[in-house]
């Protein structure tokens, strides 16, 4: 038995590699698998592409050089609840997850 021993070693080992070839996840058979990932990755991308140009424009207003007055007190007024002294504000209670909405009376 002992001068099969590497003979059966080595066969098995071809079978194992054989396997994998096959079934493994780079394997034959998983071309499928890696096609569907590789689109769900590509539609992943371009909305990461599209959030990152709404992102691009949203900074560049945002420099010295180009700062829009009136879009920064808006997003001040949205996002800390900033209001002008002279502004009326009125709070309204909406469904939870919306946040308070106020107008200005001129």
């Amino acid at each position: 038995m002992k001068p099969y021993l590497p003979t059966v070693l080595l066969l098995l080992l071809i079978a194992y590699l054989g396997v994998q070839a096959l079934t493994g996840e780079r394997g034959l058979l998983s071309g499928s698998e890696r096609d569907a990932l590789l689109s769900k990755r590509q539609s992943q991308l371009t909305r990461l592409n599209e959030q990152r140009q709404d992102l691009e424009v949203r900074v560049r207003y945002l420099r010295t050089e180009s700062l829009s007055r009136d879009l920064l007190e808006e997003r001040a007024r949205a996002v800390i609840g900033f209001a002008d002294p002279r502004d009326y504000v009125v709070r309204l209670n909406g469904p939870a997850g919306q946040s308070a909405e106020a107008t200005r009376a001129s």
